[in-house]
């Protein structure tokens, strides 16, 4: 006879945190220094993706190291610091949304770790990068964890640089283009921003054109004479 299964809910979610044991073997086979490596950015309207890469001290690891999403802004911030303060090695890199139309979002994601990884003023020996599939090119061995900022403190470390450097970026672009709210969405596809969009039009050189509702609804890029290029330096 089957065994009724309960409805009930679980007391409590076990949730799982990122630990060192991925850079602890890797040392054991001879494979340090280890970066971790992730990316901020990939769905939203506007914006670049950002990419870090990160190589943590093991003597000196800062609390607290999470997934950037499981983490609030504060402690984002606060961590940001403490990972610049204590890591071996940091390293940023971003595509910009014309590089990103110019190629697509995963190849613009890819080539933003790479180039994050090849910045470290450290050579490492082994990449953790955070999804399923490794940068090419990268100058060591590269290896992909699904999940990786959930289960590797250096990813962990790389996703909250990632994002706190992006967040940054935009709302630098809120204070240029004050109509958009760029420093509350991030260049999400919120009601505010889809509402400023069809106000205003997309902005030049920072919507992501190739994205919808640009593709799809045909939008005409608004040129503005006193623009100025948000993210110098960038592709």
């Amino acid at each position: 006879m089957a065994r009724a299964r309960s409805d009930s809910p679980l007391l409590f979610e076990i949730v799982e945190k990122p630990d060192f044991s991925f850079e602890t073997k890797a040392m054991v086979d001879g494979l340090w220094p280890v970066a971790g490596m992730d990316e901020a950015g990939r769905g939203p309207l506007a914006g670049p993706v950002v990419a870090a890469a990160v190589v943590l001290d093991p003597a000196n690891i800062p609390e607290g190291l999470d997934d950037s999403k499981r983490l609030s802004h504060l402690q984002r911030e606060a961590l940001f610091l403490r990972i610049l303060d204590t890591a071996q090695a940091v390293s940023m890199a971003s595509i910009s949304a014309e590089g990103i139309d110019g190629s697509n979002i995963l190849k613009a994601s890819l080539e933003a770790m790479r180039r994050a990884l090849v910045g470290l003023s450290v050579q490492p020996k082994l990449a953790l990068a955070d999804g399923r599939d490794v940068p090419p090119g990268l100058p060591c061995e590269g290896r992909a964890l699904i999940k990786g900022d959930q289960r590797s403190q250096s990813i962990a470390a790389a996703s909250i640089v990632a994002k706190v450097m992006r967040d940054r970026m935009m709302c630098g672009c809120g204070n240029h283009h004050d109509r958009y709210g760029f420093e509350v969405h991030m260049g999400y596809a919120t009601v505010r921003h889809r509402t400023a969009i069809e106000a205003h039009g997309p902005v030049a050189r920072l919507h992501r054109t190739s994205f919808a509702p640009f593709r799809l609804g045909g939008a005409e890029v608004m040129e503005e004479e006193e623009e100025e290029e948000s993210f110098a330096g960038l592709d």
